[in-house]
């Protein structure tokens, strides 16, 4: 079938209260395999190209080849931009095919993370594109940690914030800091999930979580009681495919 819409995607499961998963390809070798899964497992997926990888994979070549393999899979796929940090960037997945987009102006105060984060939802809104973004810092880098992480609770994603972002900015999904990180973890991850359960009870649209590898099956399930509706994976898949 032909790639969907995320935010069609993401409303489904926040109905059915499930999440789908969303996993960073760099190259064929490893879109396959996350395809192959998906399809074993009957359930829909989000292929993520994160800019962070751009020196390593070319998105204007590797679109068409996950549009390619979106038509002869039988089941929904959609292509997301990961981690976009700028309009240009943005502009380009637009080109490209992609049928959502992650914009990343998490590291701004907030009311120029809302000003950015607005032109961007205005341009993708317009022409038929998702528009994810954050609010709050998920630490580690986005390329996948090697070193452990610790989660730093003072960049953990403020309810009050968060209502008035997705209000003035008019977002499809909202990624939160809640305790996770990117890459490896330092011991266990502690998710503060009575800070998820407010945020979902302010913000009324999906939530995201980014920092999937080393969350614990029983932390997932809970999660997504609470509203995550779309997980990210890349430090898992990437470890697989180096062992």
């Amino acid at each position: 079938m032909a790639l969907v819409n995320m935010k069609d995607m993401l409303e489904d499961a926040r109905r059915h209260k499930y999440a789908v998963g969303a996993f960073n390809v760099l190259n064929i070798e490893s879109l396959q395999g996350i395809l192959e899964a998906a399809v074993e497992l009957k359930s829909p997926v989000i292929i993520n190209i994160a800019e962070v990888h751009f020196d390593y994979v070319d998105m204007e070549a590797m679109a068409p080849v996950v549009q390619r393999a979106a038509q002869l899979a039988p089941i929904p796929v959609a292509l997301h931009l990961d981690h976009g940090l700028s309009l240009q960037t943005i502009v380009r997945a637009i080109r490209c095919g992609f049928t959502s987009v992650m914009y990343d102006g998490s590291e701004y105060p907030l009311e120029e993370n809302i000003r950015r984060t607005k032109q961007i939802v205005d341009i993708c809104h317009s022409v038929g594109v998702t528009v994810e973004a954050e609010l709050g810092q998920v630490t580690g880098g986005e390329g996948g940690s090697k070193e452990g992480t610790v989660a730093e609770p003072s960049l953990f994603t403020d309810p009050q914030e968060a209502a008035i972002f997705v209000e003035e900015t008019g977002v499809d999904a909202l990624a939160v800091a809640i305790g996770t990180v990117h890459g490896l973890y330092k011991g266990e991850p502690k998710l503060d999930f009575d800070r998820l359960a407010e945020i979902a009870r302010r913000v009324d649209i999906p939530l995201v979580l980014h920092g999937g590898t080393g969350v614990p099956d029983e932390d997932f399930k809970r999660a997504i009681q609470l509203g995550i509706c779309k997980v990210n994976f890349y430090t898992q898949t990437s470890i697989a495919a180096v062992n």
